[in-house]
């Protein structure tokens, strides 16, 4: 197994979110956003001043895009939403899926402008989600039967689309048309993590094509090439990191989000900035998120 490599890195959040989640980075505010999902909270941090705010939501939020400098799309229990920068109000946009007991979880956005969006039951009832593709306003259901959808990223020349279902715990790979971002094939198994320690959750894929993994229930971001091989192990201080994104001018750092869901109190007592939002403290060759388009 590839050794682990100490945290060398801050906190760049206090603020415990019992699930934090969809962390992205907007290069033209200088400013991240996460979610805490179960708590109905839209997390904003800008990096050079280190100004945080809060924002309540009336739905369970998972996945932001920006579309311009005045609007944001959000994802959500209740659909798809835009979101005025400004005025934080929120217009709806389109249904995602008819479940009423289902929300969004991960996704994100392809080069081309189509959001790649997976849904799931709110207690993670088995097969009660999907993964869409989103277009603009048009919908077309990718995947079905899935339980936990994760990892979703891209390739850097778009041809590649990565998944998984955190249930099964393979991480998955499937051509798509770098134009469209809709499937060119079947997936395949990229990688079996059914037998190792924690969860394949979040990802992002950086510049050089490398995946980048937030291990949920093994401290740790864990690194894949291409073609499944993991080449690095970073740790993060807390036991249940959810999700990755590259911040800085350059995309050159990585945060990562973490979540206290399910601890009680003895295991929140022994793993005490679980919840808490972090930079991994090293220099990454990343990209910045694309800008989904209406």
């Amino acid at each position: 197994m590839t050794d682990l490599v100490p945290f060398s890195g801050r906190t760049l959040s206090q603020s415990a979110s019992e699930l934090g989640e969809g962390p992205t980075f907007d290069p033209g505010t200088g400013t991240a956003w996460w979610f805490n999902i179960t708590g109905r909270e839209l997390h904003e941090l800008h990096l050079e001043s280190g100004r945080k705010a809060t924002h309540p939501l009336p739905f369970l939020g998972s996945v932001l895009a920006v579309i311009d400098p005045l609007r944001q799309l959000i994802a959500s229990d209740q659909g798809l939403f835009v979101r005025d920068t400004e005025s934080s109000k929120l217009g709806h946009f389109a249904t995602l899926e008819e479940k009423p007991g289902n929300r969004s979880n991960d996704g994100r956005v392809h080069p081309c402008g189509a959001l790649w969006i997976g849904t799931m039951g709110r207690s993670a009832e088995k097969h009660a989600g999907a993964i869409y593709h989103v277009a603009g306003s048009r919908i077309t259901k990718l995947y079905s039967n899935i339980t936990i959808p994760n990892a979703i990223c891209f390739s850097p020349d778009g041809a590649t689309a990565y998944f998984t279902d955190t249930d099964v715990n393979q991480l998955m790979r499937v051509d798509i048309d770098p134009a469209t971002a809709l499937p060119a094939g079947d997936p395949v198994l990229l990688s079996d993590e059914s037998t190792s320690p924690g969860g394949v959750d979040g990802a992002v894929c950086d510049a050089d094509g490398l995946i980048w993994n937030a291990r949920w229930g093994a401290s740790a971001v864990e690194v894949y090439k291409p073609d499944g091989r993991k080449v690095a192990r970073y740790a993060v201080p807390a036991t249940q990191p959810s999700c990755p994104a590259f911040i800085g001018a350059k995309a050159e750092r990585l945060l990562v989000t973490s979540a206290w869901q399910g601890m009680d109190d003895a295991a929140r007592a022994a793993d005490p900035d679980a919840g808490k939002t972090f930079e991994l403290g090293i220099e990454v060759k990343g990209r910045f998120e694309p800008a989904f388009r209406l």
